[in-house]
Order: structure tokens, then C-alpha cells, then sequence
């Protein structure tokens, strides 16, 4: 019988011990799993300081974590340290070569007037052309470099395309007829969600684009509707591109070896492609050697 009640004491004791370890354990992991969301929240509100723990294991983890965080902090700010440094560096360019190159057009158009030799005067052409096409290099390359590293942001709003598509007119009928070529508009009420101003220079870089490997027929503009997304269609009757440069021709620099006599830097459908990505859009290339291509771009309803 003795034995029996010390044997049931025993037990009772155990599992008393069992309960208490049980419950200490319990409340000292909720501890821990509180600073875990605790860190968590100041490293989110950028205001995390790390505190001192004790060695066991969980609490090591706890220490780990910290670490990390501390680690991650360091990275957004040198992050954020390089964007700055990148963003002024951008500026200094934009404003450091615009002076000299608005000068260089300046003088060339004067010497232009002056009575020179028809060499001379092939040279100055010569000039006004490559400086010219370097003012665009650089502007685009400033407009891209601010894309990609978050300078610009984007601001998609509701809008009807008509106004996007009546800039793209303004700026290349006389381009077009100058070419011999014939600029079709298709008029429409579509609405879409898009950035005025980002998409009008997406939409003029397919269309510049589209002159300038057309040497007859006609430039087409055209919009249709989908249930989640509206395709805005720019078709051309030019020299097309080889099936297997189609996926390449939206990397930066890239130009097919079809359109390598013709001016350009290859980046504006690059630059286009960013602009479109940057606001939920997405855009694709159809084309047939001889007959012409269809660059589609795909704004969100």
C-alpha cells in the first residue's frame, strides 16, 4: 500500500514538473515569438534598435534575426545612398552636355547660311546630323537611366487614348508627308489606364520608328479593346524584320542587321518596353520581311 502511495506521489510530481516545464517553455517561446514580431514591426517602420538576449537556442535564433535585420537595414540605406548618387550624376549629365550641344546646333545653322563649298556644306549636314543624333542618344539614355532606378515614377490614371493618339498625329504628319507616306489614325473613345506623358513618348517612338523604315505606303494606328487590357496597333508596309530577330529587338542597343543602314542608336524600343512595364502594360512585334511590321502595345483597362 506504502508503496503503491509513493508511487502515485511520484507521479503526481511528475507531471506537475511535466505541466510547469510545459507552460515555462510555452511562455518563453511566446516571448520570443513577440520580440520576433516586435523587430519585425520597427524594421518596418525603419525604427529598429537591437537589444541584448540570452544564450539559448531560441534565443539565438532571436539574436540571428536581429542580425539580419540590422544586416538588411544596412543594404536599404547604402541602397538608397547609390540611388541618390546615381540621381545626381544623371543631372550633372543631362545639365553638363545640354549647354554644349544646344551650342553645336547653334553654330551649325550659322555656318549653314554662310556661302560655303558643296564640300563644306556636305560636312556641315554631315555634323548637324550626328549632333543631333547625339542630343537624342542622350536624352534618352537620361530618360531610361531614371526609369530604371526609380527617379521616375509613373502615374497611371483613367484616360481616354484619343489625346495620346492626336499627339502621335501632331508630331509626325509632316514627317510622314514629307516621306511620301500616309499617316492613318483611327479615331476612337477607348479609355484606359496609362501616364500621359510616358505613353505619348512610348507610342511616338513606334511610330518615328515606323517612318523611318517605310520607304512607301503608309504608317497605321489603330485601338482595340479587350476585356482586361487595350491593344493600341502600330502597323507599317517597310522593309519587316527576320523572324529571328523578333525577340531580340527590345534589348538595349540592339538593331537588326535588315535596318543597319537606316539612323538610330536601338534603344527606343527598349526605352518603350520600360515605359509600358513601368505602368502594367506590355508590348509585341509581329513582322514579315518585305510587307511590314505590327508593334502592339497593351495598356491596362
Amino acid at each position: 500500500m506504502i508503496m503503491n502511495k509513493l508511487g502515485w506521489i511520484f507521479g503526481i510530481v511528475c507531471l506537475v514538473f511535466a505541466l510547469v516545464f510545459i507552460i515555462y517553455d510555452h511562455i518563453k517561446v511566446h516571448k520570443i515569438m513577440n520580440n520576433l514580431d516586435h523587430m519585425i514591426t520597427k524594421a518596418m517602420d525603419g525604427a529598429f534598435h537591437e537589444t541584448t538576449f540570452d544564450e539559448s537556442l531560441l534565443s539565438a535564433l532571436e539574436t540571428r534575426f536581429s542580425h539580419y535585420i540590422s544586416a538588411s537595414e544596412i543594404s536599404a540605406q547604402n541602397l538608397s545612398e547609390e540611388k541618390d548618387r546615381i540621381k545626381t550624376l544623371i543631372a550633372d549629365i543631362s545639365h553638363q552636355t545640354k549647354t554644349p550641344i544646344a551650342n553645336l546646333l547653334l553654330y551649325l545653322e550659322l555656318l549653314q547660311e554662310e556661302e560655303l563649298s558643296s564640300k563644306a556644306n556636305e560636312y556641315v549636314r554631315m555634323l548637324h546630323t550626328q549632333t543631333e543624333k547625339l542630343h537624342f542618344l542622350i536624352d534618352t539614355l537620361v530618360k531610361l537611366s531614371r526609369l530604371e532606378n526609380g527617379i521616375i515614377t509613373l502615374h497611371p490614371e483613367e484616360g481616354e487614348l484619343s489625346t495620346v493618339l492626336e499627339q502621335a498625329e501632331q508630331q509626325f504628319r509632316s514627317k510622314a508627308k514629307e516621306k511620301g507616306l500616309t499617316l492613318n489614325i483611327v479615331s476612337t473613345d477607348t479609355k484606359a489606364c496609362f501616364d500621359r506623358k510616358w505613353t505619348v513618348e512610348a507610342l511616338c517612338n513606334l511610330v518615328d520608328n515606323a517612318i523611318k523604315y517605310t520607304e512607301n505606303g503608309s504608317v497605321n494606328i489603330s485601338v482595340i479593346s479587350y476585356e482586361m487590357f487595350v491593344r493600341i496597333d502600330v502597323s507599317d508596309t517597310g522593309v519587316g524584320i527576320m523572324e529571328e530577330d523578333l525577340p531580340k529587338i527590345f534589348s538595349r542597343f540592339y538593331r537588326a542587321d535588315t535596318n543597319a543602314h537606316q539612323e538610330g542608336v536601338g534603344i527606343g524600343l527598349y526605352l518603350t518596353r520600360e515605359i509600358l512595364r513601368s505602368e502594367g502594360g506590355y508590348i509585341k512585334a509581329n513582322s514579315e520581311i518585305g510587307k511590314g511590321s505590327t508593334f502592339s502595345m497593351f495598356l491596362p483597362v
